[in-house]
């Protein structure tokens, strides 16, 4: 996924004031709470990202919403709503979380399947890769897309292993079409 270098900037400020005074685990749970209601909840994306309600009023809105987070997240979502900067909210939240999680050496893994599978056949495929590393965090999401057809495709960071059956197949039309 990529991200602004707005939602960075704002997510390495966050994570640096965080860290000075120690409130990092709070507001990282915090982000997250975030980031799902903004996933969740389209009313609120539509308001936020509506230029004719004045951004007093947005941040009246936001404090009643956010009023359970901490006054470190609490201003920090005042601050984005009064610099114009809420329709990156939920990317902001994002970004911070992948930081945090880097830090604390979380790998995430996106694993894309033609179908849902179970547990064990999840972990038969993280086991026999060489990108997820052996007995360490991982945060995983799994995608099912019937249009690969079959196998799979493994995300981790930067790098990918797409062993599905339509790669596959694409493979054998261009060798056709060069012999």
């Amino acid at each position: 996924m990529l991200t602004s270098k707005v939602a960075k900037r704002y997510a390495q400020g966050l994570l640096n004031f965080t860290n000075e005074s120690g409130q990092t685990a709070t507001v990282f749970s915090e982000m997250k709470d975030v980031k799902k209601l903004m996933s969740e909840s389209e009313d609120l994306n539509k308001f936020f990202k509506t230029p004719y309600i004045d951004a007093k009023k947005k941040v009246e809105v936001a404090k009643e919403i956010f009023k359970g987070l901490s006054p470190v997240s609490q201003n920090l979502i005042t601050l984005v709503i009064k610099h114009g900067r809420e329709n990156h909210l939920k990317n902001i939240a994002q970004e911070f979380i992948n930081k945090v999680e880097d830090i604390n050496g979380v790998q995430r893994v996106t694993l894309t399947t033609a179908t849902q599978l179970s547990k064990d056949n999840l972990d038969e495929i993280l086991k026999s890769s060489n990108l997820v590393k052996p007995n360490s965090n991982f945060d995983i999401n799994v995608i099912v897309k019937p249009e690969i057809l079959g196998g799979y495709i493994l995300r981790v960071g930067d790098q990918q292993v797409d062993a599905s059956v339509k790669s596959k197949l694409n493979n054998i039309k261009k060798d056709f079409h060069l012999n």
